[in-house]
């Protein structure tokens, strides 16, 4: 049975490096190279852009997963891609993560040959990241622009706790080429050393991840592989502690479970059970290790393979990932758009309703039938009509103010036709915070922006008045302008305007339609008598427009209030149809660009 070292040394000849047998960039000349660089930052920044606009709202199914993964793209974007397209040359970033206890720490201490990072028992003993690099570029990670989010502090800090703050140390055992960052455990039982785990992870030119012999098959050290597999790293796997007589059987285990979960490419490195003094372990446990990643950074050209193919592979990531975010992003779109047609469902059956009131003559009753009554009963109906007996001209002379009949019918119209709108309206608002209620996203927005939305709005009163008194004056224009009297009758009979459009203002809002009973039997006098004056085809004419006026008046009304509610919907930030269109083609800029 071979060793663990043995079987170290059987791995570590698999490949001189990742770079072996892999694409390299090419080299075009350098004007390409710089518009090639400005329409990829501006493509890229673009995409970041679109992502930074909108956010996921709505509590829906996998709202959580696109949430998280709208983020890690951002974050990726800010923390790697940008700030290494701008860093030609600069060095390789390793990345070393892991679960509890793994040994990363251990292995960090080893490969610089100095306690760097704090290790224990306690856990977990990396609280802060650690990053070393070689004097020459110490300055270059406190001030460039790699993890813009991140606080910097110069080290040597191995014990300090600095929170968010990443901690860099300089060495000179680290070659120029390369920096090594021992990141918190992405299994802490601290929820933001899990959330550091993962963006450095998406911030490595080289993901490293560490586990155990004792822990390699637990869950979360897969769904990380996976992670940083769907995210385009490259990646490198130290299985530690490797106790000895058992260690072919797990090391086995854990290359077909790396076959198995779509990793079986990354680099393989065994670290056998051993001693550890100063929170170090012997040299020769990590000889590969430190062999592999020293022939990485010294070669510009293989150094220029692993970052090229990282940049690649993210990018790639970029193909599936954006439009999968855009896919969720619909289903906000689509939320939004249910709760936009209920306002318009609630409104356009309230202008129904209200339609179907001015037409069956449910208006006509109390005031208004009284007004008409004694209207209608009393003489002035006739009186509206004047018989001629001489020059036509002399009617308007003698009739220079409106009987207080006919302005009492007036105002008693005006006022029932706005008491009916403004209680549709009231209806309709209530509807529509009722049916968003019901909605399961409704009460996302009913809690937030539109928690003040109670009935109508403070100036529809007023609004309403303006526009019933528009639309008499109108109808009395039809009146005056269109009703042109029937031939037989023109040359006898003269008319007030304005009387009559009372009476058509009475027949379109159907009197005689409903159960009202009428006194002297007039129930058919409108009809009758504008029939008798202007014909079936010209009163039919001015019915029309006069309905169809009003009509159109009502439902700039309710326009104008469905639109409070509407607002309500933008203030909610749910995002509308444009945004999955804009990550579509920032996608699309991207891949042209590429």
């Amino acid at each position: 049975m071979t060793s663990p070292a043995e079987q170290s040394a059987v791995h570590d000849e698999q490949a001189r490096g990742p770079a072996a047998g892999r694409r390299a960039f090419g080299r075009p000349d350098e004007n390409e190279v710089t518009v090639r660089y400005g329409e990829l930052k501006r493509a890229l920044t673009g995409l970041r852009d679109q992502l930074e606009s909108f956010e996921f709202v709505l509590e829906v199914p996998g709202v959580e997963e696109a949430r998280e993964a709208r983020l890690e793209i951002k974050n990726q974007l800010e923390d790697y891609v940008l700030p290494r397209i701008a860093a030609a040359g600069k060095p390789m970033l390793v990345v070393l993560g892991g679960s509890t206890g793994a040994g990363k720490s251990t292995l960090v201490n080893t490969l610089v040959g100095a306690r760097v990072s704090a290790t224990g028992v306690l856990r977990p003993t990396t609280s802060s990241p650690i990053l070393v690099c070689h004097p020459d570029h110490t300055d270059w990670f406190l001030q460039g622009p790699m993890l813009p989010g991140m606080g910097r502090v110069r080290g040597p800090a191995p014990d300090a706790i600095a929170g968010d703050q990443l901690v860099i140390i300089a060495s000179d055992v680290i070659p120029p080429g390369l920096a090594l960052l021992d990141s918190p455990d992405f299994d802490s039982v601290f929820e933001d050393h899990y959330e550091f785990a993962t963006k450095l992870m998406a911030a490595a030119d080289l993901w490293l991840c560490v586990t155990t012999a004792a822990r390699y098959a637990d869950a979360q050290v897969w769904q990380m592989l996976k992670r940083a597999k769907e995210n385009g790293a490259t990646i490198g796997v130290v299985l530690s502690r490797v106790p000895q007589g058992a260690g072919s059987e797990v090391v086995d285990h854990f290359a077909g479970m790396l076959d198995d979960n779509g990793v079986g490419d990354a680099r393989r490195f065994t670290v056998p059970e051993t001693r550890i003094e100063d929170s170090r372990l012997p040299e020769e446990a990590v000889d590969g290790i430190r062999a592999w990643l020293v022939d990485i950074a010294e070669s510009a050209h293989d150094r220029e393979v692993v970052i090229g193919d990282t940049l690649i592979g993210v990018l790639n990531s970029f193909r599936t990932r954006v439009p999968q975010l855009a896919k969720q992003v619909e289903i906000q779109v689509q939320k939004r758009a249910e709760l936009q047609h209920e306002i318009e469902g609630a409104y356009g059956t309230a202008l129904a309703e209200l339609d179907e009131a001015t037409r069956n003559g449910s208006l006509l009753r109390g005031e208004v039938l009284a007004r008409w009554q004694d209207f209608a009963g009393t003489g002035d109906l006739q009186r509206a009509l004047h018989v001629q007996r001489g020059r036509p001209g002399r009617r308007s002379s003698r009739r220079r103010r409106s009987p207080a009949r006919v302005r009492s019918l007036k105002a008693a119209l005006r006022g029932g036709l706005e008491s009916l709108i403004l209680a549709s309206a009231e209806h309709a608002a209530e509807d529509v915070i009722a049916r968003w209620r019901a909605h399961p996203s409704g009460d996302r927005v009913l809690d937030g922006p539109a928690a003040q939305l109670n009935g109508v709005s403070p100036e529809l009163s007023r609004r309403v008045t303006r526009a019933v008194s528009s639309w008499q004056d109108h109808v009395q224009e039809l009146i005056a302008t269109e009703g042109v009297t029937k031939r037989s009758v023109a040359k006898l009979v003269s008319f007030d305007s304005e009387a009559l459009s009372l009476v058509l203002m009475i027949g379109l809002l159907g009197y005689g339609t409903s159960d009202v009973a009428v006194e002297g039997g007039t129930s058919a006098v409108p009809q009758r008598l504008l029939k008798a004056l202007f014909g079936a085809e010209s009163l039919r004419g001015m019915g029309a427009k006069a309905r169809a006026d009003l009509r159109s008046r009502i439902g700039m009304l309710f326009d104008e209030e469905a639109i409070r509610f509407g607002q309500a919907l933008d203030a909610a930030a749910i995002p509308d149809e444009t945004v999955p269109v804009q990550l579509y083609q920032a996608t699309y800029n991207l891949e042209v660009a590429r």
